[in-house]
C-alpha cells in the first residue's frame, strides 16, 4: 500500500487537499469524456437522451446475424455488397445529391434494401426520388382521437399487412408521424380508420377527413427495394421499445449480412466517436495508433520499474545503497542498532517488532558478509 500512502498521504494521515483534487481531475475527465463521446442530437445514434437512438444502435451491434456499419461517407455504399445489405436512413437533414445520390441510386439497382424514415423534412423525399421509389412522405401531422399511445398526436397503426418485414408485428406506436403516399407501393402498415392529418393546434372538425392512412410500404426498384416509413420516431429511445416498432426495425434487416446506418447526411458524430469511427476505417491509422500504444506501455513499464527500484533502494540505510543516491534519512557507518531500529519504526509505523527485528537481523547479516569479504 506504497502508492496509496504516497499519493493519499503520508504516515498513515490522509492529505485532504490531495484526495479533493485528485476526485476533482477524475470527475473533470469523466465529464469531457462524456461529452467528447456522446450527442445531444435528435435521432443522433450516441445520444442516450429520449430523443437520441442509441438503442436501436446497440441493438443493431448486439445483433450476432448481421454487421454493422455507421457511414459518414457514402463513398462506404461501394466497398459492401448491394444484395447483402440493408441501408437504414433516418431523417436526413441535408439532401442527397449529385454523386452521393447516384451511389445511392446505385445501390438499390443492384439488389440494396433502402429504408427511408421520413415525417416533414424534403430531403427524405428527394432521396427517394433520387432512387427511383414512387412512395413519399406526406408532411402533415398524423393524428387519431381513438387509438392512439398518449394522445391523438401518437396514433397507433393498427392494421399491419401479412409480409415477411412484418411477421411478428401487430401494430406501430407512433409519435409526431405523417402518412405515406404509396403511389405503386405495396403497404406495410396504416392507421385505424378513425386517423387524419393537419396541424396540432386545429381541433377535429367535420371537415376532417377520417380515414385510415399508410404509414409504412415497401416496393421494388431495379433488382433492389426501399421501404418507407412515415416515422422516423420509431428508431428514438422513448418509442424504440414501445409495441412493436423494434420488432419492425428488426424485420427489416432479419435477411441482410450487412446493416448501414447512414449518417453520412445528419448531424456531426460527437469527435470521440468520430474518432474511433475514423481510425476503425483505416488500416494505416489502426498500425500507427497500435504502435504509439505499445510504445507508450513500454515507456511506462520503463518509467514504473525505476520508480520501484529507486523507492527500493531509498528504504536501505544509506552504506546500502548505490553511490550517487543522496536522501534525508539518517545515514553513516556510525549508526547503531537502536538508531537503525527507530528510523525503520518511522519509517514504517505499521510493521511490529518482529518485522523490525528480521529487518534488523537480515541489515546485520549483510554488514557481516561486507565485513568478511573486506
Amino acid at each position: 500500500m506504497s502508492w496509496h500512502r504516497g499519493l493519499l498521504g503520508e504516515g498513515g494521515r490522509t492529505d485532504w487537499p490531495r484526495v479533493l483534487l485528485l476526485a476533482l481531475a477524475v470527475t473533470v475527465l469523466v465529464a469531457l469524456g462524456t461529452v467528447a463521446a456522446t450527442s445531444s442530437t435528435a435521432f443522433g445514434p450516441y445520444n442516450p437522451s429520449w430523443d437520441g437512438s442509441s438503442t436501436f444502435r446497440a441493438d443493431v451491434a448486439d445483433d450476432p446475424g448481421v454487421e454493422r456499419h455507421l457511414v459518414r461517407d457514402t463513398t462506404r455504399y461501394d466497398e459492401l455488397p448491394a444484395n447483402e445489405t440493408v441501408a437504414i436512413v433516418v431523417s436526413p437533414t441535408d439532401s442527397y445529391d449529385g454523386a452521393d445520390a447516384e451511389r445511392l441510386e446505385a445501390f438499390v439497382a443492384e439488389g440494396g434494401t433502402l429504408v427511408v424514415l421520413e415525417n416533414f423534412g424534403e430531403p427524405g423525399n428527394a432521396l427517394l426520388a433520387a432512387v427511383g421509389a414512387d412512395a413519399r412522405a406526406d408532411g402533415q401531422l398524423l393524428r387519431d382521437e381513438r387509438h392512439h399511445f398518449r394522445g391523438p398526436t401518437m396514433p397507433v397503426a393498427t392494421s399491419v399487412e401479412n409480409h415477411t418485414l412484418t411477421t411478428g408485428v401487430d401494430q406501430l406506436t407512433l409519435n409526431y408521424a405523417t402518412a405515406v403516399e404509396p403511389g405503386n407501393a405495396t403497404v406495410l402498415a396504416s392507421t385505424s380508420d378513425f386517423a387524419y392529418l393537419g396541424p396540432e393546434e386545429d381541433d377535429l372538425d367535420e371537415e376532417d377527413n377520417l380515414r385510415s392512412y399508410p404509414v409504412a410500404t415497401v416496393e421494388n426498384v431495379s433488382e433492389g427495394r426501399v421501404v418507407v416509413v412515415g416515422d422516423p420516431s420509431i428508431t428514438i429511445n422513448a418509442m424504440y421499445d414501445e409495441p412493436d416498432n423494434a420488432a419492425f426495425v428488426r424485420g427489416l434487416y432479419a435477411d441482410a449480412d450487412h446493416v448501414i446506418v447512414d449518417r453520412s447526411h445528419g448531424a456531426e458524430l460527437p469527435p470521440l466517436s468520430a474518432a474511433v469511427l475514423t481510425i476503425r476505417g483505416s488500416p494505416l491509422l489502426q498500425l500507427v495508433v497500435g504502435t504509439a500504444g505499445i510504445g507508450l506501455v513500454a515507456v511506462a513499464s520503463r518509467v514504473r520499474t525505476r520508480t520501484a527500484l529507486e523507492a527500493a533502494q531509498s528504504r536501505l540505510p544509506a552504506r546500502f545503497r548505490p553511490a550517487g543516491s543522496h536522501d534525508a534519512r539518517p545515514s553513516g557507518p556510525g549508526l547503531s542498532d537502536a538508531e537503525r531500529a527507530e528510523y525503520l519504526r518511522r519509517r514504517h509505523p505499521d510493521w511490529d517488532e518482529d518485522q523490525i527485528q528480521r529487518v534488523m537481523g537480515a541489515l546485520n547479516h549483510h554488514r557481516s558478509e561486507c565485513r568478511d569479504d573486506e
